[in-house]
Parts: structure tokens; C-alpha cells; sequence
């Protein structure tokens, strides 16, 4: 049994963040599911490395490109068609799973991180557009974000909270997710056909933790991100649980499972795998980079220990604490600064499709 099976007997399971033309059509991503890979996720970083780093989308963009000249529209279209073709190729293991798994993540524009209306706008159009069952729109879980998750969650449309650093913005995107799910069966709909992840990132708060650890000439070894992520998962436990989660799993309503995410290592002093190996347990997802995949592959272990260690979480908190460490400070700062490297990513992003039109249409 290969190790991504084995994570999935753990309650885990790993998703690809990761997409390209030729990983979908090559027969990459299929070779992967039959390894285990149960989802997909995307992010403007990825779509920029993929559509300007070759000549791979270049015949469906020159055709695209007598419609409009408009990037957005341009990068649109070439990003759908991903999207829908990993989809399709994840649609046996969403069905399989009973819509737990076999999802494909898309992104709403990061420019509208901070505009509810315009997220609720693009998410559905989005949704209906590309037109699969088993698409996730990424949503940031800003003070923003949070109504139009509810709003989306209503609508029966399947959403990625991403940007998630604190426990406190968590417990206010299940608030979202949980509310959404009970209007939705209020109004008639069936909230056994939605499914949601929140994603917790981790990688980010070690490196900006260590660079304040550093400052108060304290120990730095690269678990504050860990001790987080546990908590967070103790509160998944509290949150999931009692009279009114009740009701709604007699509605077939899935549980909002933590998503881990940003779990390439950052910091020098930390093994690749370390966010794969500290973080298993169930029932979570892992979204892990290809550099980060192939790595657990390699010599990545498989044990159960996201359970273990949350006394010892609280009191490294605590300490934190006396160290005048404020954790909320920096993981609202951590969001703000995804938000923005989210958005200039997408403006990067743009940026190229439209240099490549121009060249394409000088040929």
C-alpha cells in the first residue's frame, strides 16, 4: 500500500496544489489519483507559472484572442478548461467518496478579497461556468470574505476558505459555513450536496514567529505553526459536535474539515516534510506543493500526530505570551500580506497573458 493510501486509512487526505495543461492531458494527474491523490487546488501563482512558462496554451489562446483582448477574459477561459479536465479526471473519486474528495479548487479574483458582493457575484458565475459538481471556489476568510462564504454556502456552491491563520478567524468561518448550510435547508435546498474545507496556513506564521523568537533572543525551533494547527483541530472537534451539528447531519450536511495549506518548509532549520509529517490525522486534508509531494513520497513517515500535543501547544502559546509575542497581531498581519501577494500575483498574472497575446498576435 503506497503512502498516500496509508494517509487516507489515517483520516487524511492529500490534495495537489498543482495544475498545468500538460499534468492533466499527459496523464500526470491520473497517475497520481491511482497513487491516492483524492483533490486539486489552484492559485494565481500557479496559473501564472503554467500559461507563461511554455507554448502549451498557446494555439486555444490564439484562438481566444479573437473574441477579446481582455487578459481576464483570456486567462478565464485557458484556466476553465484546466480546471474542468482535472475535474473530470477527479470526478470517480468524488463519487466514490460520497462528495467528501475529488474536488478541483478555483480562485475568485484577489482583487475582490475585500468586496462581499463582488465575491458572491464571481464565485457563482464562476461556479455555473465552469459547471462541475466537484469545483471548489476559493474564497478568503477577510472580514469580507466571511458574509459572502455564507451567502456562497446558501447558494449550494462549494467553497475553499483560504487565507485562515488564527483560530479566532477559523471559529468565525464555521460560523459562516454552519449558518450558510441551515438557510440553505430553511429555503428548501439540500445541504448534502455542499461541501466546504477551511484552510488553515501554516508555513507563513513559523517564519514570521522565528523572526520575532529571533528578536527576544529566544529558542526557535519551528513549531509554533504546528502547535496552532493542533489547536485549531481540537476546536474543529468542539465545533463539529453537539444539538445543532446534529440537526444538520440528519440533513446529510459533511463537516467543514480543516484543510492544511502553505505546507512547503520556509525555514531552514525544518525537514521538507514537516508540515505532512506533524499534521496527520483525520478527518483533514493536506494540500500539498509537487516539490512537497514528492518529498513524503521519498522518505516522508506515516503516524498519527495531529492529535498529540495540545497541552504542550497551549502552554509554547503562553510563553509566547510572556515573550510580548502578540500571535493575533501577527497572524492578521500574515492575512493582509496573502491578500496582497495573492493579488499581485494575479496582476503578474495578467500582466503575461497580455504580453503573450501581443507577441501571439504579431506572428
Amino acid at each position: 500500500m503506497g503512502k498516500l493510501h496509508q494517509l487516507y486509512n489515517q483520516g487524511q487526505s492529500i490534495w495537489l496544489d498543482y495544475i498545468r495543461r500538460s499534468f492533466t492531458r499527459g496523464g500526470g494527474l491520473a497517475g497520481l489519483v491511482d497513487q491516492g491523490l483524492r483533490g486539486v487546488t489552484s492559485n494565481p501563482t500557479i496559473f501564472e507559472k503554467a500559461i507563461s512558462g511554455g507554448d502549451e496554451y498557446d494555439d486555444e489562446l490564439r484562438v481566444v484572442m479573437k473574441d477579446s483582448d481582455d487578459p481576464e477574459v483570456i486567462y478565464e477561459h485557458l484556466a476553465i478548461t484546466d480546471i474542468r479536465e482535472a475535474a473530470d479526471t477527479l470526478l470517480p473519486v468524488y463519487r466514490e467518496s460520497n462528495r467528501a474528495d475529488g474536488y478541483v479548487s478555483l480562485e475568485v479574483s484577489p482583487i475582490l478579497a475585500y468586496d462581499t458582493d463582488g465575491t458572491i457575484a464571481a464565485a457563482t458565475r464562476l461556479f455555473e461556468t465552469v459547471d462541475r459538481p466537484n469545483l471548489m471556489i476559493k474564497i478568503p476568510a477577510t472580514r469580507e470574505g466571511i458574509p459572502a462564504i455564507k451567502a456562497v454556502i446558501c447558494a449550494g456552491i462549494n467553497v475553499n476558505v483560504t487565507l485562515i491563520f488564527s483560530i479566532s478567524n477559523y471559529e468565525s468561518v464555521v460560523e459562516a459555513y454552519l449558518s450558510g448550510l441551515e438557510e440553505l435547508a430553511e429555503l428548501g435546498g439540500d445541504p448534502s450536496r455542499v461541501a466546504s474545507v477551511a484552510s488553515f496556513f501554516v508555513s507563513r506564521i513559523d517564519v514570521a514567529v522565528e523572526e520575532r523568537l529571533r528578536s527576544a533572543g529566544a529558542k526557535i525551533d519551528g513549531s509554533i505553526a504546528v502547535d496552532n494547527a493542533r489547536l485549531a483541530y481540537a476546536r474543529f472537534g468542539e465545533l463539529f459536535a453537539g444539538p445543532r451539528w446534529e440537526r444538520l447531519t440528519r440533513s446529510g450536511a459533511l463537516p467543514q474539515r480543516l484543510l492544511w495549506a502553505s505546507t512547503g518548509t520556509k525555514s531552514e532549520i525544518l525537514p521538507d516534510t514537516f508540515y505532512v509529517d506533524e499534521l496527520i490525522g483525520g478527518p483533514t486534508v493536506n494540500t500539498v506543493p509537487p516539490a512537497t509531494l514528492d518529498a513524503f513520497l521519498d522518505h516522508g513517515t506515516v503516524s498519527p500526530t495531529l492529535a498529540q500535543g495540545a497541552d504542550a501547544a497551549r502552554e509554547r502559546f503562553e510563553e509566547l505570551a510572556r515573550l510580548d509575542i502578540d500571535l493575533d497581531a501577527v497572524t492578521d498581519q500574515l492575512q493582509k500580506a496573502g491578500v496582497k501577494s495573492f493579488a499581485d500575483s494575479f496582476a503578474s498574472l495578467l500582466a503575461g497573458v497580455d504580453e503573450k497575446r501581443q507577441r501571439l498576435a504579431q506572428e
